[in-house]
């Protein structure tokens, strides 16, 4: 007799932890939304932050290389023509000669969860220079 009352008390544990799980992974998914868009949103600062410096050598690149009087706008062509179109759009790519150091300063806006949609209310800034050439 004790078998089948162990059995039956075995049962109605089981029907009444039937659901458990569901309602703890249902009480878990905003959490695990909530940390994958903030994962994606931490990408989304640190790729800007590569392509700003990235975009900053570039620039700086074909200043060096460009005549004085060509030199801005050699800068700026160079700046923005490897940043994907989505950061192009708040980028701003500034270039400057002294001493005979000439340094190229970018700023591009850092998206909000999607690139090209809307940017958050920061820049992130790229910084390069470098030693003028000689013309001979």
């Amino acid at each position: 007799m004790r078998t089948r009352t162990t059995a039956r008390t075995a049962q109605a544990r089981a029907r009444r932890d039937a659901g458990q799980v569901t309602i703890e992974f249902l009480g878990m998914t905003p959490t695990i939304i909530v940390t994958l868009v903030v994962l994606w949103q931490l990408v989304l600062v640190g790729y800007t932050f590569t392509l700003a410096g990235n975009a900053a050598d570039e620039a700086v690149r074909a200043a060096t290389a460009a005549a004085p009087g060509d030199r801005q706008g050699a800068c700026t062509q160079a700046g923005l023509e490897k940043l994907p179109d989505a950061w192009q759009g708040g980028a701003a790519v500034d270039c400057g000669t002294a001493g005979g150091y000439v340094t190229a300063d970018v700023d591009l806006k850092v998206p909000l969860l999607f690139p090209g949609a809307f940017g958050l209310p920061f820049d992130v800034h790229g910084h390069a220079g470098a030693v003028e050439e000689e013309k001979d």
